[in-house]
Order: structure tokens, then sequence, then C-alpha cells
């Protein structure tokens, strides 16, 4: 089977890039991504191809490239879904925050609608594919709903979970470690595997492209995750030690790193890691593996999570201490919001929770990173619901200017590991802050004895 017109229903951190980088590698098919979110859409068909909603680095060039060729972005669904052999879905699969589950499973409502959605639409035979991060057997589900619609479309389900990172989403795009393909067992899924790996084998290597069953693929994507994550974890909880003992947890991480059994990638000790994914993928794990009576399992993973709330609170904790207990009244630069360095998204970032706890403590909060905008920053705090928004706004002020943030402040939070930190004239932020003044480091970018030449008080995770 040959695939000439795909479809991706949502336009977010996930169906934008891909369907863009597919669409530039391979220009004899028609890729159009569409969603419900008419100001999405509107913002990727922006002529200022600047204004994307996504940033990435080397995102917009490829937009730019295959934009209006044979790349497209609509709001019409229906004729998307009509039109295409192959459809993508790539909507949201947050943790569910009520009912069964709550707090841990995913809710996969936005999925039911997709799959019903492409069942009332469909006239021809169609390849569906689970793009979302979904829990084992999600497929079993979608499959269900497209074989009981009575119209006698054929519907075969794939499952071909994304390993992007954001930031760095293009060039994991472009050049994967390897892309997992799971489908049914049997001719007609054979079929449709090899399909999408045909696709794909337009720019990647056909040994770098595992096919395995539906079940094992979707497992893959949580716990590829899961194992992530719990590295971040592991040196973090290193990182408490190293401060009570005098270890220098950068040193311990560069030591153990070295060895080629553990590598020296997820070891830089940190606020705690963010983003879409990690925890809502581990909570997920934890929630399946209840499910089937495997509580030592469960509990297991779950620390995962209980070591990262910890680090954050750890964070805010050791800027109380530092500021002689109290920072009631004072001024504290946040520089960063991002989870993480070249990505304006937000979601689970430590930031917001750090933010959280020092306002609880009655501090005033300066917020500067260079690709989050002032609405998202506030938005993010609202969700917490912890206080009113008018409250908020009292106490939280997001500027354009780090040097100008940083006027008359008692400290410095580096909550994002922007490249533009390391290059500020330091001498400059600290002839305008209050003195004694403090710089803490979540993301061990700075020069901590430069900073110290100056006359800051430098302080960092695990050090």
């Amino acid at each position: 089977m040959v695939v000439r017109n795909i479809c991706c229903i949502g336009a977010g951190y996930v169906g934008g890039p891909t369907m863009a980088v597919i669409a530039y590698k391979c220009p004899d098919i028609k890729v159009t991504v569409v969603d419900v979110n008419e100001a999405r859409i509107k913002a990727w068909n922006d002529e200022d191809i600047s204004n994307i909603p996504i940033y990435e680095p080397g995102l917009e060039d490829i937009v730019a490239e295959a934009r209006d060729r044979n790349l497209f972005f609509s709001t019409d669904i229906e004729k998307a879904i009509d039109e295409a052999e192959m459809i993508f879905i790539s909507v949201n699969t947050p943790t569910k925050t009520y009912g069964l589950g709550k707090g841990k499973a995913a809710d996969l409502k936005y999925i039911e609608l997709c799959a019903r959605q492409i069942a009332s639409v469909a006239k021809t035979d169609k390849i569906v594919v689970e793009k979302s991060t979904l829990p084992v057997r999600t497929a079993e589900a979608i499959k269900s709903i497209l074989d009981n619609t009575g119209n006698g479309v054929k519907f075969h389900i794939l499952s071909n979970p994304e390993f992007l990172a954001e930031g760095t989403a293009v060039q994991d795009l472009l050049n994967p470690d390897r892309v997992l393909i799971g489908g049914e067992t049997n001719e007609d899924g054979f079929v449709a595997i090899n399909a999408l790996v045909d696709v794909y084998a337009n720019w990647v290597g056909r040994d770098k492209i595992l096919t395995t069953n539906v079940w094992s693929s979707e497992l893959s994507k949580l716990t590829a995750n899961a194992f992530l994550a719990q590295r971040v974890s592991s040196i973090n909880a290193i990182s408490a030690l190293c401060e009570q003992t005098g270890a220098d947890v950068n040193e311990v991480s560069k030591a153990i790193g070295m060895d080629s059994r553990i590598g020296s990638k997820f070891l830089k000790a940190s606020v705690g890691f963010g983003g879409s994914c990690f925890q809502k993928d581990i909570l997920n794990l934890v929630y399946i593996a209840k499910s089937y009576g495997l509580n030592e399992v469960a509990d297991y993973w779950e620390q995962v999570i209980k070591m990262n709330d910890y680090q954050k609170r750890r964070f805010a904790s050791n800027i109380v201490k530092t500021l002689y207990n109290t920072v009631s009244g004072k001024k504290i630069v946040f520089l960063g919001w991002a989870f993480k360095k070249d990505t304006n998204d937000t979601r689970e970032s430590a930031a917001i929770y750090v933010a959280d706890d020092l306002l609880n403590e009655e501090a005033n909060i300066a917020v500067y990173d260079p690709k989050v905008e002032k609405e998202i920053v506030y938005r993010d705090i609202d969700n917490l619901n912890t206080r009113t928004s008018e409250l908020n706004r009292k106490h939280i002020e997001v500027v354009n200017d780090p040097y100008e943030a940083c006027k008359d402040a008692y400290a410095i939070a580096v909550l994002t590991e922007w490249d533009e930190f390391k290059t500020y004239d330091w001498q400059r932020i600290y002839d305008k802050m209050k003195k004694p003044a403090f710089v803490f480091d979540g993301r061990n970018i700075i020069d901590g004895e430069k900073l110290r030449e100056i006359g800051f008080v430098f302080r960092r995770i695990g050090n």
C-alpha cells in the first residue's frame, strides 16, 4: 500500500513538528494537520513564520519550506479524514482529574472522540496511527469503536510513539535513534505496518525502524520515559546527600557517567524534571501496575515522582533558609519559566512549583524567560488554584529585560538552562541587587567561581 495523503488530528507539540518533518522529507505525500483550536491553526498559517505556536530550533525553516507545498493546517477535520489513507491521532492525553484513576490514569476522552469522528466520516479503508502517549491496550479500545460503526470500512490500528525531546525535537525527528511501529501480527497488520515503514524510510534507515506488536510499542514509550525520569530523580537524590557531606554532585555525576554501563546522559542535578510526558507517563505506569495487582512495582515507580516533588520543595526551602528564613516582601528573580531550554513549553515546569512555594512565603517574584509569554506564566500559576489570580498578579511580575528585573532583588533563581544566561554581564546585575546578593542555580549553567569573584553568594544544587 502506498500512502499519498496523511491527516494528523492535533496540531500541538507532537503533531505539528512531526507532520512538518514528514512533509519536508516526503514531498510526494500531502500532509494535513487539523485541530479544533482555530487560534492554533491560524498561528500555524501566519505569514510571519516566527509566529508559529511552537518554538523549536529549526522548525520555522522546515515549516516555511513545506507549508502550502504539501503541508497544510486546517480546522476542516472531516475533509482531511475523508481524503487521507493514513490518520495520525496526536491529541492530548492528560492525567485524569476525576473519577476512577484520578491523579494517575490517562484521560482518554479526546482519543475516543477522535475515534468516533473517524468512524463517522470514513468511507474508505484507513490506517489509524496512535501518536499520542497512551496506556497499554488503548489500541484495542480504538479498534472496538472503529470496527463497530456498521459502515463496512476496514480500519488498521498502529502504534507509533514519539521519542522526541522538546528543545531538540527537529533533530530528533530528522535523525532518530529509532522509529517504533507496532501493529497487529496478521497479514493485514503487516501491510499497514509496512505502509508506515515506507513513509519513514524516505529519510530514516530501515535498520533504525523497529516493528513490534502493538502492545509492546505502547508500553515501550511509557517505559522509556520512566527510565529517563528515574535517572533524573536518582542524581537529584544524590545531590541532597552531597549537600550534607561536602561532596560535589557535578564531580560525582561525571565520575559515574564515565562508566560505560551507566553513561552520562540525564545525570545532571537540577530543580527536577518537568514537561508533558515524564510525570504523566510514570503516573500512568503506576496506575497500570496497580490495576494488575503489582503494588510493589507501582510503589517503585511512584517513588520517582515523590523524589522529583521533594527536589522542587527543597530548592524553594533552600532559598528561604539562605535569605535568613524569611522572603516576605523580598524580590526574587526567576531566570527561566519553560521546563527546559529551547522550548516555550511550560507544562509541569519546576519553576511553577518553586514559585508557588515562595508565594506561600509572601515573596515577590520577577520572571524573565526569552520565549514564554506573560499570559502563560499567569495561567500556569493560576491553574494551581492555590490563591486568587489577583493575588498572583500582585506578587508576580513578568518582565522583558532581565537586567531591570534584577534591580533591588535579593536573589536570583536559575530555573531554565537557557544559553543566553551564560552571556550576561553579571557584574552589572550584581550592582543592581540588594547586598548580600544570592544566585541559586538549579540548572548548573553558571560559573560559580566567577560569581563569587563578583560578590554573589552562590548556591548550587548538591554543592
